[in-house]
């Protein structure tokens, strides 16, 4: 059984949560895991940007960060999996949402997903990654029923 808590470090209120979660629940059903405990923080932009600083050496805000602990193969075999944190700029949502011409509620499912396929192991640091990883974060968001129009 998968355990996840949404965690708003913000004084802003998300009336989203709820869809978020079962959006996260859907992803997690998509790629069959059913053992996985992790959380996503929404954080304010100076925070985002200490941890973008301290942990990535870039001293600028960006909109998602994530810390996954299972790095490689140097993880303890557990009959659960402990995942990580996936930080996101709550600000930041807020400003892609207008910019990108829709919902709020679609990049925050967007910004979660894509956390959530880097702690599983995914990356786009190269070109053929960066397409495997794009396409199944866009099937999933579609397959839930969040299109880029939402």
């Amino acid at each position: 059984m998968n355990s996840f808590e949404i965690i708003n470090e913000t004084n802003e209120e998300i009336k989203e949560i709820d869809e978020l979660k079962k959006f996260m629940d859907f992803a997690l059903k998509h790629e069959n895991i059913d053992n996985a405990i992790f959380n996503i923080i929404f954080v304010s932009e100076e925070e985002i940007q200490a941890l973008n600083k301290n942990y990535r050496g870039k001293d600028s805000v960006t909109d998602v960060i994530s810390f996954a602990l299972e790095d490689g193969e140097k993880f303890v075999e557990m009959d659960f999996r402990v995942l990580g944190d996936i930080y996101i700029c709550l600000k930041r949502a807020h400003d892609q949402s207008i910019e990108y011409g829709h919902s709020f509620l679609r990049e925050i499912c967007f910004l979660s997903i894509h956390g959530l396929l880097h702690l599983l192991g995914y990356d786009h640091m190269n070109k053929e990654d960066e397409k495997k990883m794009f396409s199944l974060q866009e099937l999933i968001l579609d397959e839930y029923g969040i299109k880029r129009e939402n």
